[in-house]
């Protein structure tokens, strides 16, 4: 069973930075693909970006790249979401994934945190 535990949302000017956290329990963490999701109100989950086990190949939904940067430190069992440039549009409850192979289905994915709220000021 992995556990994942999301930090770092806040509130921010739009054209801010913010840096989200992923701390997994499972030992077996450099195992797993990790992703971020995100979802705002009213909407459906969102895929975001998404990085295999090794930290050699990273995925990007449109929207964000250029502006965000998915990164993981296997020793520390952590994952990370660098977000620059944020937008209002980027308001959302941020949540980590994480799965043997991760795609952007969300309804695939095994395990959740259990989110960190985003929120983008215009």
């Amino acid at each position: 069973q992995v556990q994942l535990v999301e930090s770092g949302g806040g509130l921010v000017p739009a054209g801010g930075s913010l840096r989200l956290s992923c701390a997994a329990s499972e030992r077996m963490f450099s195992m797993y693909d990790m992703g971020w999701f995100r979802q705002a109100p009213g909407k459906e989950r969102e895929f975001v970006g998404a990085i295999n086990w090794s930290g050699g190949k990273i995925y990007y939904v449109d929207s964000v790249k250029g502006r965000f940067t998915i990164s993981r430190d296997n020793a520390k069992n952590t994952l990370y979401l660098q977000m620059n440039s944020l937008k209002p549009e980027d308001t959302a409850v941020y949540y980590c994934a994480a799965d043997r192979t991760i795609s952007s289905n969300w309804r695939a994915v095994d395990y959740w945190g259990q989110g960190t709220q985003v929120t983008v000021s215009s």
